[in-house]
Formats: structure tokens, sequence, C-alpha cells
């Protein structure tokens, strides 16, 4: 369970710090689904469950953190 929760509290900090990638809310969207696709993949994996549905909802996870993310919320260091 320890180990679930881990991964998973992981997984949500990895979508947020970069789902602000990107200039525009579909840029950011398109990139936090990569993101949380690969996440959701990688903690299902680690953890025995099924590897695409985890995949499906981190790309869910990470479109929509994306999506409402602006672009001046996580700063980046760019000017």
């Amino acid at each position: 369970m320890r180990k679930l929760l881990t991964t998973g509290l992981l997984t949500i900090a990895l979508a947020i710090g970069l789902a602000a990638c990107g200039t525009t809310p579909t840029e950011r969207a398109t990139s936090g689904a990569g993101v949380g696709a690969a996440a959701g993949a990688g903690a299902a994996a680690v953890t025995g469950g099924s590897v695409i549905r985890g995949a499906v909802i981190g790309a869910g996870v990470g479109a929509a953190t994306g999506a409402l993310t602006d672009e001046e919320d996580i700063n980046l260091e760019r000017d």
C-alpha cells in the first residue's frame, strides 16, 4: 500500500511539474497527456496494475492538468 501511495504521489508531482510545458493550453494539454500516460503506465507496471488502464488514466489527468494550468502558474525560469 505504501508503494502505491508513493508511486501515485510521484506521478501527480511529475504531471503537475511538466504540465506547464507549452505556451498555449493545447500545447500544455498535449504535453501533459504524454507525460501523464508515461507516468501512469510506469506506475501501473510497478504496482502490478493494468499498464493500459494506467496510461489512459495518466493521460487524462495529465491533459486536464495541462489544460487548466496557466503558463505563469509554474515558473520554469523562462523570461
